[in-house]
């Protein structure tokens, strides 16, 4: 490998992002990755001791993007055209560059997620952004719709099974879901 360190990385998690969605994580091992990528499991290990450290390494760009939604939405007005704009925000996250392949491995992944410090971070961050969703109304009703908005944006990796739909039809679906939730909370409704 004459690449970078930087591009040999994101080698690594493609490769193994590719087959821990294909496989499986638990079935996937780190020879697997290394034989697919066509380099010693030596040389796997300079970069990864771990299949844990390459799914963490998933999580934390997920995680960064989360913190700078969770702080933009921190100063802005707890009005509807905010919930709005950081759920549309939210999603961009979720659907932009390797994203949607990521989310497919979280979906196919659950139990080992739970398990992995990095499932727990990304848990946390979600309570985090569903709190910003609700901010201003604190009821149980609006807690849950706004659990229920972000599950809207997730949910639509697994549960919109149309064929041949393209990831902005799945997005624009998931958005429209998420407005009717986002447009009850502060409504009294």
């Amino acid at each position: 490998m004459r690449e970078s360190t930087g591009g040999t990385r994101e080698r690594i998690q493609a490769v193994a992002l590719e087959l821990f969605t294909e496989q499986g994580y638990e079935k996937t091992s780190l020879r697997e990755i290394a034989e697919r990528l066509g380099v010693t499991k030596a040389a796997l290990y300079y970069h990864f001791k771990s299949k844990d450290e390459i799914v963490n390494s998933f999580v934390e760009d997920r995680l960064r993007r989360m913190d700078e939604l969770i702080e933009w939405a921190h100063t802005q007005p707890a009005t509807l055209a905010t919930r709005r704009t950081l759920i549309g925000r939210y999603a961009e996250t979720m659907f932009g560059g390797d994203l949607p392949s990521v989310m497919r491995f979280f979906e196919q992944n659950q139990t080992v997620l739970k398990s992995l410090a990095a499932g727990k971070q990304m848990r946390e961050r979600m309570m985090r952004l569903a709190n910003e969703l609700c901010r201003g109304d604190d009821t149980p009703a609006a807690q849950l719709r706004a659990a229920l908005t972000l599950f809207a944006v997730h949910s639509s990796w697994f549960a919109v099974r149309a064929p041949r739909i393209t990831d902005d039809e799945r997005k624009k679906i998931a958005l429209e879901v998420a407005d009717e939730l986002l447009a009850k909370i502060g409504s009294g409704g």
